[in-house]
């Protein structure tokens, strides 16, 4: 059975920071492969912020093509709107039942699990890989001692050693539009697509 790692996100230019936690899952976990996720535009954010969908999916397919562990995947693109997680890995579920997939999450989205659709749900049923974030001492301290972290859960597995990436998409957007150089920031095809279809300017 192949195992699969799910890295949801709206990608909104797809950076380095998105490609090397997601390449270290790959090489340091039992995961044969990760898939991004790319999630639908938010009928909620401008559209100036945000690309379409298909913009945002082909970025992510000219980011991974020289990696075969790495892949893009649009499955969110014919559910419901808004998009929830569950139903997601319900679908994944029917399409490839000879996968088993798992999550993989920063800390921030776990610390707001409990806010999500039939989390208890997911939780129970699906590994989850957690990469940190950036956070002062005593805010890291403290949702560690909180009862709703779900790092003790068994199959919430914390990778302390992943790579603390601090690029962000939206770092990227507003550089773009203040016409600073970002190539270092993104993969090469991806900075140059973003530059040949004016993006973000």
């Amino acid at each position: 059975m192949k195992k699969v790692g799910l890295y949801f996100g709206s990608f909104n230019p797809i950076h380095v920071g998105h490609l090397v936690i997601a390449n270290h899952f790959a090489n340091v976990t039992e995961l044969n492969e990760i898939w991004f996720v790319v999630s639908p535009q938010n009928p909620l954010k401008k559209k100036a912020s945000l690309l379409a969908d298909n913009h945002r999916l082909t970025l992510v397919r000219e980011a991974v093509a020289d990696n075969n562990k790495l892949r893009a995947s649009n499955i969110e693109f014919d559910l419901p709107k808004p998009s929830y997680t569950v139903y997601t890995l319900q679908l994944l579920k029917e399409k490839y039942p000879d996968h088993q997939f798992s999550l993989i999450m920063g800390e921030d989205n776990l610390r707001t699990l409990h806010k999500w659709k039939n989390y208890e749900y997911i939780l129970e049923n699906y590994d989850i890989y957690v990469y940190p974030r950036v956070f002062g001492i005593d805010e890291a301290r403290e949702w560690q001692q909180a009862d709703n972290n779900f790092i003790d859960r068994p199959n919430v597995h914390y990778e302390f050693d992943a790579p603390v990436m601090k690029v962000s998409s939206s770092y990227i957007r507003q550089a773009i539009k203040n016409k600073r150089d970002v190539r270092y920031l993104l993969t090469e095809p991806v900075f140059k697509y973003l530059d040949e279809m004016n993006f973000y300017k």
